[in-house]
């Protein structure tokens, strides 16, 4: 994985892992897709990018996704977010919609969360890399693995964490998280997922993001911005 950029602030932490076996058949095997002519998304210098735009000192808040958006031009690293001239998701509109019915922001007319990772709000997906048009298809190949060692050195910051777990996946891929309720120092909010097939199940209401600005400053820290940029660039 030496091609990839990643903050000091993570490298550190997680060479073990990038030093380890499993590793290093995960790089194996994304060579051999590539040699074989398959189209991988992220770009490799983005497989890292959640990390490199949130430096693991500045973590205030945890999205977790399942893995990439696996159409053309769509994933660029950060779980839910799409680069500036793409359309809006579909789990994204539901988010954006939940935003303004929770705070009051209006949706932005593009899906890069860019300021949001930026004011540390990691972004992660727990699979980083997907084939074209097969969504899943990088599952089981190591970064689970990967992933929670991510969410473990955010588990440990001494300072408390938001943690939105939206969906049973993302539930069960932190559920050693400690939170506030089990004696723990992190805030953890749980719903249904955003995904339209779920989201009128609890998501929309949850008011995720005024809980987790309330949270933030009740330990004396800074709310985040949700409010994205109209223009990027």
């Amino acid at each position: 994985m030496g091609d990839v950029k990643l903050h000091p602030s993570w490298l550190e932490p997680l060479r073990p892992e990038f030093e380890s076996p499993y590793m290093a058949a995960l790089r194996e095997y994304l060579v051999a897709e590539k040699a074989a002519g398959k189209r991988i998304f992220p770009a490799g210098g983005e497989w890292f990018r959640a990390l490199d735009l949130t430096p693991l000192e500045q973590v205030r808040v945890v999205i977790l996704g399942q893995d990439p958006y696996h159409g053309p031009g769509q994933a660029h690293g950060l779980c839910f977010s799409v680069r500036p001239d793409i359309r809006v998701p579909p789990s994204l509109v539901n988010i954006y919609k939940e935003l303004q019915s929770d705070l009051g922001i209006p949706p932005a007319r593009h899906g890069f969360l860019e300021h949001w990772a930026e004011q540390g709000v990691l972004l992660l997906n727990a699979v980083l890399t997907v084939q074209m048009g097969i969504a899943a298809s990088h599952q089981g190949r190591g970064w689970e693995r990967f992933t929670d060692a991510v969410i473990r050195l955010v588990n440990a910051k001494p300072e408390p964490v938001v943690f939105m777990l939206w969906g049973s996946h993302a539930q069960k891929k932190a559920a050693f998280v400690d939170s506030i309720d089990r004696g723990g120092r992190h805030l953890v909010l749980k719903s249904v997922h955003p995904s339209p097939l779920s989201a009128h199940g609890g998501f929309f209401g949850s008011k995720p993001f005024s809980k987790a600005n309330a949270f933030l400053e009740s330990q004396g820290m800074k709310p985040i911005d949700w409010k994205l940029p109209e223009r990027i660039g």
